[in-house]
């Protein structure tokens, strides 16, 4: 691993992190612990989110929706380019469709969602080639606390 990954890696789990805090927002909330966290190619902060469904009264307001929204009204676009996203977990089918409608470069999210998620766990559009834009995917950063905080907010559910 050259220096350049790792000095990549550190910067992924600082958004990551970030993504984590508001993640736990949503918890205390009572809504799913998810957050994200859109960046520009140069690693300026364009957008934080979290789950809002609850508070909006809205099924579409996940984190990551929230966050590709705000970050196209700061850019004026709704293309983002060049951006990366970070999420908690794996987004669902309506967050990568958006995900790809918007044209993320680069889609980074902690843990799997074996029952929801669109990014291999149950489908994979990230790798569909008949989609005409395929983000970069990197998974696994904070998995585990971001797991956790999934696991902890359903336990107590029970």
């Amino acid at each position: 691993m050259g220096m350049g990954d790792t000095t990549m890696n550190d910067q992924h789990k600082t958004f990551m992190a970030l993504a984590l805090k508001e993640a736990k927002k949503a918890g205390q909330m009572d809504e799913v612990p998810i957050g994200a966290v859109l960046v520009s190619e140069s690693g300026g902060l364009l957008s934080v989110a979290h789950n809002r469904t609850i508070a909006s009264a809205d099924p579409t307001a996940h984190a990551e929706i929230l966050a590709l929204r705000e970050g196209s009204r700061k850019l004026s676009n709704y293309r983002l380019l060049n951006t990366i996203l970070y999420v908690t977990v794996e987004p669902c089918i309506m967050c990568m469709g958006a995900i790809l409608h918007a044209r993320v470069s680069t889609l980074i999210f902690g843990a799997p969602d074996p029952r929801w998620g669109a990014v291999g766990s149950v489908y994979n559009f990230a790798n569909d080639k008949r989609f005409n834009h395929q983000p970069k995917i990197i998974s696994g950063i904070c998995r585990d606390q971001c797991a956790a905080l999934m696991r902890e907010f359903f336990r107590s559910k029970r």
